[in-house]
């Protein structure tokens, strides 16, 4: 029986294991496919505090394990779980199986911190994946914006955040071109009002990124627009090209019965907390935070799950 599961080694992950290791409660992380989260595929990361310089996205990861393990983290590398039940007595089953192999394991806990994450969409075009990561492909203007001062950019997207993203990077880019494969925008009446009126953003319409192109330097310098109403294909310059067609909380392995969802899937903790409606289950970062997705916002939810789990365990 452990006193504390973590399900997932992002920025909450981690965080929530040094907070719980420090107290003595000797937690167990479980990292599932990807250890480290999303910020494993960020090249540069700027803007988390306490690195003047910068860090690696993947290096900041390191030792944020690292510093959960010094204090008595235990890591399970490459251990996904599928689904977690209430027992009789009021603590939980942990059904588990390797990334790459079918042996099923069911671990006991006394509580659970839900630290899965959520994961950005992108449209699946083959080659796709190996320009994420500092090679011209992202899913967060906040957090690489700055690496495009002075260049065209492109934004994919109709809705609210694909507005805000265009928005957002104006501060940095020569030009935004904000992509959608309609002739109007989802987004609310003021936020497309805001991107539509914009010196710097230009609307292309009733396209479809189809395609990328890339320079000597290995990096993304154009995208291929397919056309939505002829078939006709173009090429765009840009240097960078922002995804803003969503994201897609990592939470099927957790019934309603146990924590609430709302309408996209992402965990409804209870207003305030990171505790869920189950008492002894808690839910931090991007698989409850539908707003702010940021690594050092991640860690703060991380921080006070494990503040609530050591609390919930004194009390039990």
């Amino acid at each position: 029986m452990e006193n504390i599961i973590i399900i997932g080694t992002g920025p909450a992950g981690y965080t929530a294991a040094i907070y719980a290791a420090r107290a003595e409660l000797s937690p167990v992380i479980l990292t599932g496919s990807q250890p480290g989260g999303q910020l494993t595929t960020t090249n540069e990361v700027e803007n988390f505090p306490g690195f003047p310089e910068g860090i690696m996205g993947p290096e900041l990861m390191n030792k944020m394990q690292a510093q959960a393990e010094r204090f008595g983290t235990r890591v399970e590398f490459g251990i996904e779980v599928t689904d977690v039940k209430k027992n009789d007595d009021g603590t939980f089953a942990v059904h588990t199986k390797p990334v790459f192999g079918e042996e099923q394991k069911v671990m006991q806990a006394r509580s659970v911190i839900v630290a899965s994450g959520a994961t950005a969409r992108y449209l699946g075009i083959e080659g796709e994946e190996q320009y994420i990561g500092g090679r011209g492909l992202t899913a967060c203007a906040v957090c690489d914006g700055a690496f495009y001062k002075g260049v065209p950019v492109a934004v994919i997207g109709g809705g609210d955040s694909a507005c805000e993203e265009a928005d957002f990077l104006t501060k940095y880019a020569s030009k935004v071109y904000l992509i959608h494969r309609r002739d109007s925008l989802r987004a609310s009446k003021i936020m497309a009002k805001r991107a539509m009126e914009h010196d710097k953003i230009e609307m292309v319409w009733n396209s479809q990124l189809s395609g990328y192109k890339e320079g000597d330097s290995g990096n993304i310098n154009a995208v291929v627009l397919e056309n939505t109403v002829d078939g006709s294909e173009s090429e765009l310059a840009v240097e960078g090209v922002f995804m803003a067609i969503g994201h897609t909380p990592n939470t099927d392995f957790l019934s309603e019965e146990l924590v609430d969802k709302d309408e996209s899937g992402y965990a409804i903790p209870i207003p305030g907390k990171t505790a869920t409606k189950t008492p002894g289950i808690f839910v931090a970062g991007d698989v409850a935070d539908t707003v702010y997705r940021q690594g050092i916002t991640a860690a703060g939810l991380g921080c006070a799950a494990a503040l609530e789990a050591e609390k919930f365990l004194s009390g039990h």
